[in-house]
This record gives C-alpha cells, structure tokens and sequence, in this order.
C-alpha cells in the first residue's frame, strides 16, 4: 500500500525500544485515563479501555499502573486531566507531518513543538494545513502463520477493508474504514491472527521520496519530535 510510510514502518518496530525507556508505558497510561474519562470505567462496555488494557498487559505493564490509570480518568483518584490535541506542519524538505497530543499543558506543549520545528527547518501551521494530504483510516497490524495477502482479502471481503499488505514475515497490515476498527480487529481476531495494534491513523494518501541525505535529516527531526512525553503519535508522509 502506498500510503504506508517509511516512518510508519519504522515509529512501530520502535515500540519494543520504547517499552525499554518507559516511553511506552507514559503514552499507554495516559490513553488509559482518557479513555476512561470518555467511556467509563468498565472494559466490558468501553471498547477503547478494554484494548488499552490488552496492549498494557502485551508490553507487561503491572496491574496497579492499569488501575491507577482508570480510576484517574474516571475521578475516583487524583490526577491530570489529558487534552487531546493535534498539530500539523511542514518539516525539513518539506514533509507534511501531523503530531497527535495528550497534554495537561496545552501552552508547554506548543512552545516545544514550535521550538522543535523553527530548530530543525520546519514550520509549525494551522490546523488543516496537511491533513487534507492524509487519509483517517482504521489500522490493524496482526500476525499468523500460513496467511497470504490472497486468503485475508477472501476473508475480509464482507467487511469494510480498504487494503490488505503484508510488511514482514506472518506480518499484515490491515487497512479499513475508520468507523470499523474494532469489527476488523473482532474478525482478525476469529480468523486467528494476533493482534499487534489496532488504532485509528492518519495515512498519506501519497508519499514523498527524498535522497539518503534529505530522509536522513527528515527522521531526525521526527524522532526528535518523539522524544516528548506529550507526544502520543506522528504521521508523516515520507515515502
């Protein structure tokens, strides 16, 4: 699929790395409290919690971390009430990148953002300035033996699916409607693929190609953009 970007491949292999600098465990923990905040408490009736839960547990996060983390979101213990905002801007060479955040600091947040951008050739811009460059889509990653891209796409062929790819071995990447994460995600499931991440993404609808030098600088800047705390995704079109 075209729209799958090297960042994109690259910001997942990067999840084990993360676990190991506890960057993961920030990021899970505050997805955790708003959406319990949003949803409720209960996985059984909060779809969202209950998957935040199995990705705690896949990345073996302790159950305290989890509970403590509801119960935040929901009131029943003190904390920091997250605001999810999104930003959108060029960085260097040009590539359209939008930046997903849970803060509760909106202004410190910016600030960074900002300080990051004009650093490293960039410019930070005004809500819609890229995003019409990307497509909001349900993304499925699963693994399972003995698939081929031929057998998920007979599977999937009653479901809302828009692509099927394969990006590594026992690997797939399942595109659909963004209204359908979890019903692509139940049927992965019954099929017998593990899930991996399922989340809603902004896909490019098409990629830029640059040269070793230029792409070189352009994941530096992203990955210096993924250093924050605050920072829960990026999508960028770099092909």
């Amino acid at each position: 699929m075209s729209g799958h970007s090297k960042w994109s491949t690259i910001k997942h292999k990067k999840a084990a790395l993360d676990s190991k600098r506890g960057k993961l465990f920030t990021k899970i923990i505050k997805e955790i409290s708003v959406a319990a905040r949003a949803g409720g408490g209960d996985p059984q009736g909060n779809p969202r919690l209950r998957f935040l839960i199995e990705k705690a547990r896949s990345v073996n996060m302790p159950s305290d971390n989890v509970m403590r983390a509801i119960k935040k979101g929901t009131g029943e213990l003190p904390g920091q009430q997250y605001e999810a905002i999104t930003y959108e801007g060029y960085g260097p060479e040009g590539v359209a990148v939008i930046i997903e955040v849970l803060t509760d600091n909106k202004n410190k947040a910016v600030a960074e953002l900002r300080h990051v951008f004009s650093r490293e050739g960039g410019n930070l811009g005004e809500t819609g300035s890229v995003n019409w460059m990307f497509e909001r889509s349900s993304v499925v990653h699963c693994t399972g033996e003995n698939f081929t891209e031929d057998i998920l796409l007979e599977n999937f062929i009653e479901y809302p699916v828009k692509d099927i790819v394969k990006s590594e071995p026992n690997t797939f990447i399942v595109t659909g409607e963004p209204h359908a994460c979890e019903t692509i995600k139940q049927a992965a499931t019954e099929l017998g693929l593990k899930i991996k991440e399922a989340e809603l993404e902004w896909i490019p609808k098409t990629t830029v190609t640059l040269t070793e030098s230029q792409e070189e600088r352009a994941l530096q800047f992203l990955n210096k953009l993924e250093e924050f705390d605050d920072v829960q995704n990026i999508y960028a079109n770099l092909g």
